[in-house]
């Protein structure tokens, strides 16, 4: 795996090249780790380079405004992820002298630091052989070693698998070149094992079965749960937007004002006024339910002091730092603003 690696190692922005003789960066390692959670490479690479450009060290995070990094994390997806970040930012510079710890149980102590991250920061960016588990390496586990039970039950037999193959010597590049066969060669669909450098080692592909391994139990059906959001404007242009609660979904997101999410949810506009329906619906998947949410419009007196929110001035608001929800109430609103 090693020779393969130094050979085809994926080129990445917060990657060390193999054989370069530079120090992997715990802080971009970790940075990278936590975007890639429940999001591709493709999409992580833009951010990625935008954060580490406007905040190039744990420090620079650390001392970041909260809603600055909110920002730049809009459309990102898993909010809770970018609360941590700063958490986390803050926790190194405040408790560790601005260095990340350098072995898994420490690591797992920061925030938003869960297994795999720990593992991984651990591995790549300080060596220590600790085995890391991402999808790609869980596959190329089932197929390797042709484990037929189904995810996410057979994780702790992968791990096993994947623990003893974890070598002394450079595991963080053992655990890369892994991740990278699972993204290349042993893709989720028509692995390429005819130039697969574990071809012969490979009991899935002996069998026949590679294709269909990793084997997955039934997805549930996700609920749809309805709600409304309102959309109020002065003539001025400025917005009605307040800053969603810390805990929970969109947890410190700027919004526009939401009712509740439910089944048979309430109206709950932020203040009295002949709110229009506009026919339109909002809709968005996150991880466990689909919403739907009813787009309420009105226009606001100059003169209103909102008991929710705040008005944002047009020329300070930014689309760009609204959750991708939210983006799409504006964006629908701004269609039924003005058809032009």
């Amino acid at each position: 795996m090693l020779e393969w690696y130094d050979a085809h190692a994926r080129v990445l922005p917060w990657r060390v090249p193999p054989g370069s003789g530079e120090a992997a960066d715990p802080y971009r390692i970790w940075m990278s780790e936590i975007m890639l959670q429940q999001t591709t490479v493709v999409t992580v690479k833009a951010y990625f380079e935008r954060f580490t450009a406007r905040w190039p060290t744990v420090a620079d995070l650390a001392a970041a405004e909260d809603a600055e990094v909110m920002g730049e994390w809009a459309g990102l997806g898993y909010y809770a992820r970018a609360r941590n970040l700063l958490k986390c930012a803050r926790v190194v510079v405040a408790d560790h002298g601005g260095s990340f710890p350098n072995t898994e149980a420490e690591l797992l102590t920061l925030p938003g630091i869960g297994p795999y991250t720990a593992a991984a920061v651990a591995s790549i960016a300080f060596d220590q052989p600790a085995p890391v588990m991402d999808g790609n390496i869980e596959r190329v586990m089932a197929r390797l070693f042709a484990v037929e039970a189904p995810l996410p039950g057979s994780k702790p037999v992968l791990k096993a698998h994947a623990t003893r193959l974890t070598p002394a010597e450079r595991p963080g590049d053992h655990a890369q070149a892994l991740m990278d066969l699972g993204a290349t060669i042993c893709t989720p669909r028509s692995p390429a094992c005819g130039i697969c450098p574990l071809m012969a080692a490979c009991f899935a592909r002996a069998q026949g079965i590679a294709a269909d391994l990793p084997r997955k139990a039934p997805k549930k059906v996700k609920p749809t749960r309805l709600g409304y959001v309102y959309v109020a404007r002065r003539a001025d242009g400025a917005l009605l937007l307040e800053t969603r609660p810390e805990k929970g979904l969109l947890g410190g997101m700027l919004a526009f004002p939401t009712s509740e999410w439910s089944d048979a949810p309430e109206e709950a506009p932020p203040f009295e006024a002949d709110w229009r329906d506009t026919g339109v619906e909002v809709r968005h998947t996150f991880t466990h339910f689909h919403l739907r949410l009813t787009l309420r419009q009105t226009e606001a007196p100059m003169d209103l002091a909102p008991e929710r929110g705040e008005f944002v001035p047009e020329a300070l608001f930014k689309p760009s730092s609204l959750p991708t929800l939210m983006r799409k109430a504006y964006d629908l609103s701004e269609t039924d603003h003005d058809p032009a």
